[in-house]
């Protein structure tokens, strides 16, 4: 189990969760990026990253609402084809005009 950043981060990317893990597992790409990405394989489920959130879009995984399953596979493939993420991303929740 680990934790996912999900839809209430895109576009908003409140840093605060990026200070408080003690592992450094989420990450971004600065002015590139539209959220904030927890990668599975580094995080220790601490769950101090998720009080932190003032958008509420941190969840334990296995919590997510369904509407923000996605969000789990989008976060994991960041770490593996940044591309392939930013465009499930934008399929997902297309950027507002």
């Amino acid at each position: 189990m680990t934790y996912v950043i999900a839809e209430p981060c895109v576009d908003v990317m409140e840093l605060s969760c990026v200070a408080v893990c003690p592992v450094d597992c989420i990450h971004y790409e600065e002015g590139v990026d539209r959220m904030l990405f927890i990668d599975p394989n580094e995080c220790i489920d601490c769950g101090a990253c998720e009080p932190e959130c003032s958008v509420e879009a941190i969840k334990v995984e296995a919590e997510l609402p369904a509407a923000w399953q996605p969000y789990t596979e989008i976060n994991a493939l960041w770490f593996t084809d940044q591309a392939g993420a930013r465009a499930k991303l934008d399929a997902l929740k297309p950027i507002s005009a």
